[in-house]
């Protein structure tokens, strides 16, 4: 048994590593701030702190109070498209808050940095994205989180902290925040089926993705610390088969039981058009096995959400550029 700790523990992707932690037999203490998460989420038997990675005074305090062996960062705002026109807010949470930790492993002696980046460091590259592509990220979201990845090989190379990269991509299930506008389609088009409004899509809807679902993430991340062959190395994780928008709104409406769900186009936003990856180097590393088809992983996450209800979609208040942003983003 090891003492980790989860940052994001108690948001979509954090809850379910957390419980895997666990039920693995681990230690787990989640920090998260509750700003896109539920304290419902947190497994019970984890120590719940509420507070944000940028707090330098809590971090410390927790680490000098836990002395963990084994980091999970996967606290961040994740809406990618949205920080290109929140460059401060993105870069203070998403890099400084990770430095923050980074300086905290160090000084507390931790064995294992496990942090979650994302395919968006890749940007528009040649797809299927792999891990020896040059990443050329095209948004800040993409920018912070390969500036995490660079320094945390700096670290190790100084420090000697070992760590595990992931990039996911496109990851969607249960406690996936479904009153986000700004990101994971999936919930958004869930959460507009339940509240009688259009599934609203930017552009033609052709742009695809390679849709992940949750249970075939999670517990990779979670079994990183006990897989040697994992050390000090990046990963692509998620779903191997890219679908269409469009196509992925008249899958969702299906799970959803609404099949005649309507559908409206807005403006197109300046976006990747075509970002999925390969994951055969996590597959000769893991021994993974045959993942959650769409079509059931969405009936899954229809269940969930069809159980926790609709939520208000709430605005983002503080945007910082003005130019160019889409017009339904506006505040």
């Amino acid at each position: 048994m090891a003492t980790c700790v989860v940052t994001g523990g108690a948001g979509f992707i954090g809850s379910h590593v957390a419980a895997a932690l666990v039920a693995r037999g681990h230690q787990v203490v989640v920090l998260d701030d509750l700003s896109g998460g539920s304290r419902d989420y947190v497994p019970a038997e984890a120590t719940f702190v509420e507070g944000s990675v940028t707090d330098a005074a809590l971090v410390d305090r927790l680490f000098d109070q836990h002395r963990f062996e084994h980091v999970f960062h996967l606290a961040a705002y994740a809406a990618e498209g949205l920080s290109h026109f929140i460059r401060r807010f993105n870069y203070t949470n998403n890099v400084i808050g990770s430095m923050t930790l980074v300086n905290a492993a160090v000084n507390a002696g931790a064995r294992t940095f496990v942090f979650t980046s994302s395919i968006a460091v890749y940007g528009a590259s040649q797809t299927p994205m792999t891990e020896s592509t040059t990443p050329e990220p095209e948004d800040s979201y993409g920018i912070a989180k390969y500036a995490v990845e660079l320094d945390l090989k700096a670290a190790h190379r100084m420090f000697g902290l070992d760590f595990v990269v992931f990039r996911p991509h496109n990851v969607y299930g249960e406690h996936q925040n479904i009153g986000d506008r700004y990101r994971n389609v999936i919930g958004i088009f869930m959460n507009q089926i339940m509240k009688g409004d259009p599934m609203t899509i930017f552009g033609d809807g052709d742009q695809t993705r390679a849709f992940t679902y949750v249970g075939d993430v999670a517990p990779v991340i979670a079994r990183a610390i006990e897989v040697p062959a994992a050390r000090n190395r990046v990963f692509n994780v998620g779903a191997d088969v890219p679908y269409s928008v469009n196509h992925l709104a008249q899958a969702t409406a299906v799970a959803m039981g609404r099949p005649d769900a309507a559908v409206r186009h807005l403006e197109a936003r300046k976006e990747v058009v075509h970002a999925y990856s390969a994951h055969d180097k996590v597959r000769a590393v893991f021994g993974l096995g045959t993942p959650v088809s769409l079509e059931d992983g969405l009936a899954r996450m229809a269940a969930w959400a069809k159980a926790v209800g609709p939520r208000e979609s709430t605005r983002f208040e503080n945007i910082e550029v003005m130019k160019n942003l889409p017009p339904s983003w506006r505040p």
